[in-house]
């Protein structure tokens, strides 16, 4: 059967959905891109604003509690005033983040505007999945879906790569560049340019037709959803009608057992969300710059790696999407638990056996010979691979699928919240674990990656081909 065909038999505009989906998936890419940007900036900006370990994590780490309250309020918002326009505050909160960050004076502003992406960043985490699933046919709604993991890990390879490209131009990320500004400056800057693209963009898409029903726009509800389906449209509106009144009956307590406590399912919601941020994969994207200038990298080779690993984590994504609904969601996760564990093992091990020498300021740093530095290189993407391919978009899908009608999006904002809570922990804590020895701050990450092994085979339900009306 021809693609075009198959795609008038199951009823609706390919071309058209795509469109759509991809736009919002932009979100994702500035999502990718506001996290990773500061990797290459972290060295020299410390350096900028004499700033010690503890608040130099808390500055690259703060963009998270903005993101925490981002995606509290952006559904609450989104339900008030429409998709899209939450979509182009999105927007807007990136490109002032991006400016204010290029001007920042010391870690006081700096963390002001990180904050204020972080809002961003937030929003665009809840927006863009929720509206690539209102617009998307149910068919291939799991496909339209992961454009977004496809989209963070894209955001996140341009971040990197035009850190190394600017850092390259100047000679040094810490070297004055175009205009008399430090070229790290210019890292934040770049943003500017996505952020004002994605705006425009969701100016140009109609609004969900979700919003449109709960707002008593059914006409225009109809005329967006015949945009994009051939068949159905009057099922779908009434489907929505059902979910709107569904939600609104919806609240916390519909989280809790009668005995008190929060169900079983939304605990290993929680968990999944902690464990993914535990086994220390953000530390990757936001400190390997400086991690591997650490122990003998220059800053050109360094930021080459950092460009490497985000090339591999989005070929592993594209692996996982292939793989995900045919070996299912548990064994993918179990194959990405075990990885981990070896990759981060050996790394604990290298960075044990490292002698100790003192750095420009006296400071006792590890130094990799050759044939660790490559163990430890290779180890690293192993990492980056075995996390692409299972627990980076394996959670997001099971988050979306594993919890019942009735307390979906509740169940989903607290694992959420959980993710961006413990991403925060993480993140703030390298620095201060790294000085007590990168062997440490691996070693907790080990650990994590294999309880997460035991947690997946003991409490994780497998929702391949399972129709989400049949979740318990």
């Amino acid at each position: 059967m021809s693609g075009t065909a198959q795609t008038q038999e199951q009823g609706f505009h390919a071309g058209r959905v795509i469109q759509l989906a991809v736009t919002a998936a932009l979100g994702g890419f500035l999502f990718g891109f506001d996290t990773a940007v500061i990797n290459g900036a972290v060295t020299p900006m410390q350096e900028a604003f004499g700033m010690g370990a503890g608040v130099t994590g808390f500055v690259v780490s703060s963009a998270l509690l903005g993101c925490m309250v981002g995606a509290y309020f952006a559904g609450r918002l989104s339900d008030k005033i429409g998709r899209v326009r939450v979509m182009v505050i999105a927007s807007a909160l990136f490109t002032i983040s991006a400016i204010g960050s290029t001007f920042a004076v010391g870690p006081v502003d700096m963390i002001l505007w990180r904050v204020i992406g972080g809002l961003g960043v937030g929003a665009a985490s809840v927006i863009a999945p929720a509206y690539i699933a209102e617009i998307s046919p149910a068919h291939i709604r799991g496909r339209l879906g992961s454009l977004q993991q496809m989209a963070i890990v894209t955001g996140i390879f341009i971040a990197l790569l035009s850190d190394y490209a600017i850092a390259a131009a100047a000679g040094g990320a810490g070297n004055e560049f175009w205009f008399g500004l430090d070229a790290w400056r210019w890292m934040f800057f770049t943003e500017v340019i996505p952020a004002v693209i994605y705006g425009a963009l969701a100016l140009s898409i109609p609004e969900s037709p979700r919003f449109l029903v709960h707002q008593g726009r059914e006409d225009e509800a109809r005329k967006v959803l015949s945009s994009v389906l051939t068949e159905g449209v009057d099922d779908r509106i009434s489907e929505i009608r059902r979910t709107i009144i569904r939600d609104r009956a919806t609240s916390l307590r519909d989280l809790l057992k009668p005995t008190g406590g929060l169900l079983p399912i939304v605990w290993i919601g929680i968990a999944l969300s902690v464990f993914q941020q535990f086994v220390g994969i953000n530390v990757i994207f936001y400190y390997s710059s400086t991690l591997w200038q650490a122990v003998g990298f220059t800053e050109d080779d360094a930021l080459q790696q950092t460009v490497i690993t985000s090339v591999t984590n989005i070929v592993v994504t594209v692996v996982a999407i292939l793989l995900i609904d045919r070996i299912g969601r548990r064994r993918l996760l179990t194959i990405g638990s075990a990885g981990m564990f070896v990759a981060l093992g050996t790394m604990t091990i290298v960075f044990s056996q490292a002698p100790l020498v003192p750095n420009d300021a006296g400071e006792l740093e590890p130094v990799l010979s050759d044939s660790a530095g490559i163990v430890a290189l290779v180890a690293a993407n192993l990492f980056v691979v075995f996390f692409g391919m299972s627990w980076g978009p394996a959670v997001w899908v099971l988050l979306g699928e594993m919890f019942n009608n009735k307390i979906r999006g509740t169940a989903l904002g607290i694992a959420a919240a959980a993710q961006w809570l413990a991403n925060f922990a993480i993140s703030s804590s390298f620095p201060s674990m790294a000085e007590v020895g990168l062997w440490f701050a691996y070693g907790f990450y080990t650990i994590a990656a294999l309880a997460s092994l035991f947690f997946v085979l003991r409490f994780v339900p497998e929702t391949r081909n399972k129709e989400l009306e049949d979740m318990e």
